[in-house]
């Protein structure tokens, strides 16, 4: 499913989607492929935004190089398509400039995990007020479908023909150790529960994070065997929601259920915070 209409579409008598007036007209019709769990993502993404009646002078949306990566460009908002692996510490930079804007991040999983993955955990240390939505689709699906950082065992990629020998990351509990307030999973089929949780993150002050598994079917999907309706098939049927669960605990595995729920919904001061904190010393010690 995905929330965009070419103009074609409305021009013969199409009403078009609801959240039309949420995207960019000219950059229509999108570059994703059929079966791709990334419109869904961006659906709950704008459904969540609308509910949650953010203010959209205040709403800023930043992501990096990859599939995902070209969110920020369909999205009628204050929006940054920035270098690979680079949305945090851009977002980074956006929210310590401007903190009253709302920043998010989405980009997928090769972009934060990978080149990008040091800017993540320390972004998730430190406890910076940015809202990272990460689309996990198993591989490198732009640029040919190497294998990743969340490339399960054993899956064929371009790069593991044979299949990956690497353990994938399991990326909810990495977050998690570093910090992050707000960790979740949710399958981008999964709209209602995403939104819902999207919703959450946004009243959150601090660093959130929530992982959404999105088929890839024309790279990873084909290459295991896998067309588009059975990779989406497959991650519904495997998972099971467990709120609460131990992060350590929640690994994606070859074989099993895939946990999904929503695992760390804390409070612990955000970066912000503590920097005011250090700006009023510093003022007190000089008089």
């Amino acid at each position: 499913m995905t929330v965009l209409t070419s103009q074609a579409a409305m021009t013969a008598g199409d009403a078009g989607h609801p959240l039309d007036p949420e995207l960019r007209e000219g950059r229509i019709p999108h570059i994703w492929c059929p079966g791709c769990g990334i419109g869904s993502v961006m659906q709950a993404f704008l459904e969540a935004v609308d509910t949650f009646q953010l203010e959209r002078n205040r709403l800023a949306v930043v992501s990096g190089i990859g599939c995902t990566g070209r969110v920020a460009g369909y999205l009628k908002a204050d929006s940054f398509h920035t270098t690979h692996g680079r949305p945090i510490p851009f977002a980074t930079g956006l929210k310590l400039a401007r903190p009253e804007l709302h920043v998010n991040v989405l980009s997928g999983d090769g972009d934060l995990a990978a080149i990008g993955g040091n800017h993540l955990i320390h972004a998730a240390r430190r406890n910076i007020d940015l809202n990272v939505v990460c689309i996990n689709n198993f591989n490198y699906g732009m640029t040919g479908g190497q294998v990743g950082p969340t490339t399960p065992l054993g899956a064929k990629t371009t790069t593991s023909p044979f299949g990956c020998h690497e353990h994938p990351f399991n990326l909810v509990d990495l977050v998690a150790s570093c910090g992050a307030v707000y960790v979740a999973r949710w399958l981008s089929m999964d709209v209602r529960r995403l939104r819902r949780s999207i919703e959450e993150s946004f009243s959150k002050t601090g660093f959130t994070f929530i992982e959404v598994l999105a088929p890839c079917p024309v790279n990873f999907g084909r290459r295991n065997q896998l067309d588009e309706a059975a990779q989406g098939r497959m991650l519904v049927e495997r998972s099971e929601i467990r709120n609460g669960a131990d992060t350590r605990e929640v690994a994606i595995p070859d074989e099993g259920p895939i946990v999904c729920g929503k695992f760390v919904d804390h409070e612990r001061p955000s970066y912000l915070q503590l920097l005011e904190g250090l700006r009023a010393r510093l003022q007190e010690h000089s008089t």
